[in-house]
């Protein structure tokens, strides 16, 4: 068992509590955007918005809490550039706080050239490494880091993300009938733990009173039933 988070269609109290948080922070927004696959979304997930000390701390409780729920294994945590490198400190230090004491890296963009050198920073990569994001939507950045884990010597063991949108990727510009979550799970054979998915984000919708958010509901209903994957 891989998909440890928010599994079924059944509520999940975690993942409820994470999209509400997303939504009132501003950071789960509702109107038009277009996706990196071309596709114009009813939603938007842009994790860059947890922007002050009090957001980010309650994100990285979230990630922990998921992650000591989900039973997986592993030997340090990884950040991808940027937006990996913030969520990777602050959740090492939440699961330090819940007990749980891991090392952490992240890699920079440009290898640099004085110093210490090269493109990671941190710990040195060893063991099973956990890679912590915010979304997948490709998985360009998650076999990024698996090369990178791979080329020092470490197992790419499990991804952590945040919000799994559930739909179908893209190769040479054609949809696939798997997301990118499910590739890494079942091609790459890593473990994936998600704080929340789109059926918990149309839950929450679904039993959210007022014209608004029924309104925000048929919408992304109707994305997930043009760009869903098949979960079973």
């Amino acid at each position: 068992m891989v998909d440890v988070v928010a599994q079924g269609s059944g509520l999940d109290p975690l993942a409820q509590d994470f999209v509400r948080f997303a939504v009132e922070s501003g950071v789960l927004r509702f109107g038009e955007f277009k996706t990196k696959a071309g596709r114009m979304s009813p939603y938007f997930f842009n994790a860059g918005l947890f922007d002050d000390g009090s957001k980010m701390g309650r994100l990285a409780e979230f990630y922990a809490k998921a992650l000591i729920a989900s039973g997986i294994e592993f030997d340090m945590v990884f950040g991808p550039a940027y937006k990996g490198i913030p969520l990777a400190a602050t959740v090492a230090v939440e699961l330090a706080r819940h007990g749980r004491n891991v090392p952490f890296a992240y890699n920079r963009k440009e290898a640099k050239d004085h110093g210490e050198g090269g493109t990671l920073v941190g710990a040195p990569l060893k063991g099973r490494v956990l890679i912590v994001d915010d979304v997948m939507s490709a998985g360009t950045a998650a076999r990024e880091s698996i090369a990178l884990i791979q080329a020092a010597g470490a197992i790419p063991h499990a991804m952590a993300i945040a919000l799994d949108r559930q739909e179908k990727a893209t190769e040479n510009g054609l949809d696939v009938e798997h997301s990118a979550v499910q590739y890494v799970r079942h091609q790459l054979g890593m473990k994936v733990c998600t704080i929340a998915k789109l059926a918990d984000l149309l839950l929450y919708l679904s039993q959210t009173g007022g014209a608004e958010m029924r309104a925000h509901h048929e919408r992304v209903s109707a994305y997930r039933e043009r760009y869903g994957v098949n979960e079973g």
